[in-house]
């Protein structure tokens, strides 16, 4: 679909308004409020609280344009979903919110797989969004789910992308 909206969009310059702006600007403008939705991962992220075994659905976004993207444009997140974000390396990170229509909770965690701090992120809002240190990944979640389930900074978080750099 939004390959043929983005040849539309090119079509529809050269036609109407070839002086106008360049094709392939169109185009990116006619798909860029397009959500990205990725796959589901195959094993759940999962965490321990209050004796409790807690579990998420999670998309992982392991590229730079996949990190880029994240949930902008998305308008539902199932509660029992959040997306991963994995990093390359440990390194300062900043998030923003530009285009996403949802309010999320920002969990930022460390190389040993422990939430370093949960951050709020406000729908459309350009501030930057981070911790004091450096994270390795950062799991979005629809904001209040982090308290309602007792997701608190010091929490190990299990998932092969997180154990593999882990350690365990």
């Amino acid at each position: 679909m939004n390959a043929r909206i983005a040849a539309l969009a090119l079509s529809f310059s050269f036609v109407v308004a070839p002086f106008a702006s360049p094709p392939v600007a169109l185009a990116q403008e006619a798909v860029q409020g397009a959500p990205m939705e990725l796959p589901v991962d195959a094993a759940p992220l999962t965490f321990e609280a209050d004796g409790e075994t807690v579990s998420f659905d999670i998309e992982i976004a392991d590229t730079a344009e996949r990190r880029a993207r994240g949930l902008m444009f998305r308008t539902d997140l199932p509660e029992d979903r959040g997306m991963l974000f994995v990093f390359g390396e440990t390194q300062p990170v900043s998030f923003w919110m530009q285009n996403t229509p949802s309010p999320l909770d920002l969990v930022f965690i460390g190389e040993d797989g422990r939430v370093i701090d949960i951050l709020p992120g406000e729908p459309f809002s350009t501030a930057s969004i981070a911790p004091d240190g450096p994270s390795r990944f950062v799991l979005e979640l629809n904001q209040g789910t982090s308290e309602r389930v007792g997701l608190t900074a010091g929490t190990r978080l299990n998932h092969p992308a997180i154990d593999e750099v882990a350690g365990n």
